[in-house]
């Protein structure tokens, strides 16, 4: 990580630093993901200096997940800057670009926190007329929108992509009709959010569409919204692709089955798309002579492993880390060969008393058992272990959070920074770049 002082700081910095060690009232953090945006970095810095700091205090924090000279491009065009800027470099990109934007959530120092592009899709003139347009009606979020009246998408390249960011919006807003109500263009990257309205510990990123995350999960009140025109790219290349889209597409799935009654209907229709191969390999097995009883055990595999994949990667991808991918099958194979046990009675009764086909047999008990088998495979396949506390232990955990505690935001760090005497030094994984000019952090 490196924090730049303030141009103009004395050796020591401290009249500066001392003049922002508390946010003003609606000062404002811009946070800008970056991945391989060199060739954009000088621009936009400049062009955020020729439009923020004359109406508000600012800083700016780079989060950067690139692989190329980015964060030297950004840690040498920032000495013209008269903000402070920060750039934290990530060496595991998780969460995609939401996931760096919540980095920088939780570095933020200012009242409000405007997130965009380092593209320069997105004009940084506009940067203070979010934040004006958050004070004026007293809303937590302000987005930048190219669906309302003074609104353009210019920049989208084509009309895939046209077609592409609209069915995304439709998408999004048909799924959540109640919580993005009042947003025209919930797949916008540039908005403003007080920070009293985040709670980063309930974010869940998956991807790029940041502000889908946060109107569904931090649910911020009074939303408005300011047109602005999507411009061309500046340089370089887009970073959209098909591999993005699948992602959009889980997190759309993840954040509509956040609650357990989601999880239960969406686990109850793939439940459902488990009947085809259950029923097939049943009719199969049947037809070439197995009797009806032994050639249910035998389907009912097919069914079990063709949940299994799909109940992996929609609805509990994110609590796959919790147990070792074996132990999931395991666990989901026993308890959907024990629901067996109680369905082949079932459908024996169904059969033999009851008269009923053997294929409506079979659909009516599978719908009888399937309360049971969500409960169970919630609890006992994706339940996270209860990690057992050592004595010994606590004391470290304790340490650890109070030297977290101590940050207090990213001022703080350039008051750390700042002081560093001459010459480069490392310091329990902290390197002081000569002059006091830097702070990286691995």
């Amino acid at each position: 990580m490196s924090i730049l002082p303030p141009t103009g700081a004395g050796a020591l910095g401290e009249p500066e630093l001392e003049a922002t060690a508390v946010a003003e009232p609606g000062a404002v953090t811009v946070i800008i993901p970056t991945f391989n945006e060199s060739g954009n970095v000088r621009e936009l810095l400049r062009q955020l200096t020729d439009a923020v700091p004359a109406r508000l205090p600012c800083e700016v924090i780079f989060v950067d997940d690139s692989t190329d000279d980015t964060p030297e491009v950004i840690v040498s065009a920032a000495q013209d800057c008269p903000f402070p800027v920060e750039v934290i470099h990530r060496q595991t990109p998780e969460g995609g670009l939401g996931g760096a934007v919540v980095e920088g959530l939780r570095a933020a120092g200012s009242d409000w926190i405007v997130v965009m592009d380092a593209d320069l899709q997105h004009p940084p003139a506009l940067v203070p007329d979010l934040v004006a347009a958050g004070e004026r009606e007293r809303a937590d979020l302000v987005v930048a929108s190219r669906y309302i009246s003074g609104g353009s998408r210019a920049g989208l390249a084509g009309g895939y992509r046209v077609a592409v960011s609209r069915a995304a919006t439709w998408l999004a807003k048909g799924l959540f009709p109640a919580r993005l109500r009042g947003i025209s263009d919930p797949m916008s990257g540039f908005f403003a959010i007080r920070r009293s309205a985040v709670t980063a510990e309930a974010l869940r990123p998956l991807g790029y569409k940041i502000l889908l995350e946060l109107a569904v999960r931090c649910r911020p009140e009074q939303p408005a919204e300011v047109p602005f025109v999507f411009r061309d790219r500046f340089a370089g290349e887009s970073k959209s692709s098909a591999r993005e889209g699948l992602r959009f597409l889980r997190h759309l799935v993840e954040l509509r089955t956040a609650s357990p009654f989601a999880r239960m209907a969406a686990f109850g229709l793939i439940g459902l798309t488990g009947f085809v191969p259950n029923l097939l390999a049943l009719y199969g097995l049947t037809m070439a002579g197995l009797h009806y009883l032994p050639a249910e055990v035998l389907a009912n595999q097919f069914g079990v492993a063709w949940n299994f994949l799909l109940i992996e990667t929609l609805l509990f991808r994110n609590r796959r880390a919790h147990r070792h991918w074996a132990d999931r099958v395991g666990r989901f194979a026993l308890l959907a060969n024990a629901d067996l046990l109680l369905r082949i009675p079932l459908i024996a009764f169904f059969v033999s008393q009851l008269g009923m086909a053997v294929l409506a047999a079979t659909a009516l008990a599978l719908l009888a058992t399937f309360v049971l088998r969500f409960v169970g495979t919630e609890a006992l396949v994706y339940l996270p272990k209860r990690q057992r506390v050592r004595s010994g232990n606590r004391g470290q955990r304790g340490k650890g959070r109070a030297a977290a505690g101590r940050r207090g935001g990213p001022v703080a760090d350039r008051v750390a920074g700042a002081g560093a005497g001459a010459g480069a030094e490392r310091i329990e994984g902290v390197e002081i770049i000569e002059g006091g000019a830097a702070r990286w952090e691995h």
